[in-house]
């Protein structure tokens, strides 16, 4: 069985959701509000039609935002006490394998046993749900900065644990 790369990319993502929505109010309030300097100069980029348009692509892209995280978090009460907190540790709050051995007193050979069940038991949440492989392809496939957490992912088959630099990945989010 081929391994659900989007389960581990929306773990990893979960962290950066509530800042990139913030974000995204923020560049709704500003198109709003830089709106109203209409001028020869920017009268397509501010025209109503233009403006109405990049705040609802905005706004769609916020409720999707919002709904992938209440989804994780679903899906992490879904898989049960240990295993989410296995996975918020080692996705969410960015802790390394040694000290989430540490915290919980795992030799190697289990704790690798058990992050491998967790995920499998995420995968099988958000199954579940609805949200195979296919459906947060199409679901997911527009946001560029999920798609490139997802190809760095597929690039390391996920053996190795990727760190994207949050001021790189908010950059990324925004565009």
């Amino acid at each position: 069985m081929v391994k659900n790369i989007w389960a581990k990319t929306i773990l990893k993502s979960y962290r950066y959701l509530e800042r990139i929505a913030d974000a995204i109010d923020r560049m709704i309030e500003n198109r709003g509000l830089f709106s109203m300097s209409m001028n020869s100069s920017n009268y397509y980029y501010n025209n109503i039609m233009s403006v109405a348009d990049k705040i609802i692509e905005l706004s769609e892209r916020k409720i999707k935002l919002i709904n992938l995280k209440l989804l994780t978090e679903r899906a992490l009460t879904m898989c049960g006490r240990e295993p989410a907190n296995l996975l918020i540790s080692k996705y969410i709050n960015g802790k390394n394998n040694e000290e989430i051995m540490i915290r919980y007193n795992f030799p190697p050979r289990t704790f690798f046993r058990k992050i491998e069940k967790a995920e499998a038991k995420f995968e099988r949440a958000l199954d579940c749900m609805g949200y195979n492989y296919e459906n947060l392809e199409k679901y997911l496939g527009s946001e560029e900065w999920l798609l490139a957490l997802k190809s760095k992912y597929q690039q390391t088959n996920g053996l190795k644990e990727i760190s994207v630099p949050e001021v790189k990945m908010e950059r990324l989010a925004v565009c």
